[in-house]
């Protein structure tokens, strides 16, 4: 079961199909999907969004493999401005993409703390991984300032093409430290 989840400015609901139209509204544009893994077709398909609930979000929530919430505003909960994951296995564990309006306000650093409370708390997972283009830079300063660490460099193919790479992760351990002696920066 997915829990639906706020944060100061955000509400975080699970996906279904409903969303599919404002998905397609949002995601499919260059800025967003570059540096997306390059199983995401580009150009996107007018039906993409459809297909991505109906065939990967819905039936990875169903086996209990991964979890995807909407991303709203807590003063316009009608309208999607983005989404974030979950997913188990040995990472990445988390991914997410804004809708270009509603870049550069702290909105996915907010939902991404409450993403890494939910893998920690709610889920019980002990580590937490991240996988990004060296090049986002956006991404990097939210692992940064969430207190993670980078492991490994590695490349990694994405819609944009084959770039290099940062590995990071934080344990539930670290994760709670960091947020009990206020490091924690939004």
């Amino acid at each position: 079961m997915t829990h639906e989840g706020t944060t100061e400015r955000l509400i975080l609901r699970p996906l279904e199909i409903a969303n599919a139209e404002q998905i397609q509204e949002h995601f499919p544009h260059w800025e967003i999907v570059k540096y997306m893994l390059n199983r995401i077709p580009w150009p996107y398909p007018a039906d993409g969004a459809i297909q991505f609930l109906r065939d990967v979000a819905i039936p990875q929530r169903e086996r209990g493999d991964a979890w995807h919430w909407s991303l709203r505003l807590r003063n316009d909960p009608s309208h999607l401005i983005g989404v974030i994951n979950l997913t188990k296995g040995d990472g990445p564990n988390r991914g997410f993409w804004l809708g270009l309006p509603w870049h550069g306000q702290g909105l996915m650093s907010e939902a991404a703390a409450w993403a890494n409370d939910y893998w920690f708390d709610s889920l019980g997972f002990p580590v937490l991984r991240v996988a990004k283009a060296i090049a986002n830079t956006a991404s990097r300063r939210i692992s940064e300032k969430q207190g993670m660490r980078l492991v490994g460099l590695e490349d990694r193919d994405y819609v944009s093409g084959r770039l290099p790479s940062e590995r990071w992760e934080i344990t539930a351990e670290e994760w709670r430290a960091w947020k009990a002696c206020g490091k924690l920066r939004l």
